[in-house]
């Protein structure tokens, strides 16, 4: 219990930190575009409704879970292709390297010309930013899979998916994971980037309106609304990435007290 509490405290120490000197800082504040803590935090309960909430950050959130599941598909699919062979890795890579190199926020355009101003749009852009860092970083952590547990498992004739799911994803988990991690805050920039080009409804499309409307404290409600959303989504993530890779950390514990 004292163990849970403790990292409650340090999961909660720094941003109470940051919003203790938001607070003290813009106190005194008149300037119209800093406006006091104070104020945004009176407005956002006005602002941020149970039916703003249902029209503007559902959508936003299915958006991104749409993209976000389309690149992890994708991503682990090609990275375990790519990973297993050194010539399908040869022939890809300079390809791989160059479409990496292409920010996403550049396709918007491109991707409107083919798929309009619906949702396939934002879909299809948070999609082609966070598959990169899952594709990438499973073909890496196929590439890493020890030589000889892969003969092991040859020799013990276990081989097609049972090979595949036991001893080249179970492996690699760790690495495909990671990528996971750091696309999950490239598809919440995307998301909010993707709605303020063409959108009815979003957290972007709602910032923006706020923006252009001068209601700088209901824009800087959904600024923070959107570090709020991000903060939940990577401790959810973190709760799932525990379970799914518990054998991982738990051999990490057991060599760490070994030592």
């Amino acid at each position: 219990m004292s163990r849970v509490l403790l990292r409650l405290v340090l999961l909660l120490a720094l941003p109470a930190v940051l919003v203790t000197v938001w607070w003290l800082a813009s106190a005194g504040s008149t300037n119209v575009y800093w406006p006091p803590l104070r104020t945004i935090l009176q407005a956002f309960p006005d602002v941020w409704t149970a039916d703003r909430l249902r029209s503007d950050v559902l959508p936003s959130l299915l958006r991104l879970a749409g993209g976000y599941a389309m690149a992890a598909v994708v991503g682990v699919a090609l990275g375990t292709l790519i990973g297993s062979s050194p010539r399908v890795r040869a022939v890809c890579e300079p390809v791989l390297e160059f479409l990496r190199a292409v920010p996403p926020p550049v396709l918007v355009p491109v991707i409107m010309l083919f798929a309009g101003i619906g949702d396939t749009m934002k879909v299809a852009v948070i999609a082609s930013g966070c598959v990169w860092p899952v594709l990438l970083n499973t073909v890496e952590g196929v590439r890493a899979v020890d030589a000889v547990m892969a003969e092991t498992a040859r020799s013990y004739g276990i081989t097609g998916v049972a090979r595949l799911r036991h001893v080249v994803l179970r492996s690699a988990s760790p690495q495909i994971f990671a990528g996971l991690r750091q696309a999950l805050s490239i598809g919440i920039i995307l998301m909010v980037i993707s709605e303020m080009f063409a959108a009815s409804n979003g957290l972007g499309f709602t910032i923006v309106q706020f923006q252009r409307g001068f209601a700088i404290p209901d824009m800087w409600t959904g600024i923070l609304l959107l570090g709020l959303l991000g903060f939940v989504l990577s401790v959810v993530f973190r709760l799932v990435e525990r379970r799914a890779l518990g054998w991982y950390h738990g051999l990490r514990a057991s060599t760490r007290r070994s030592r």
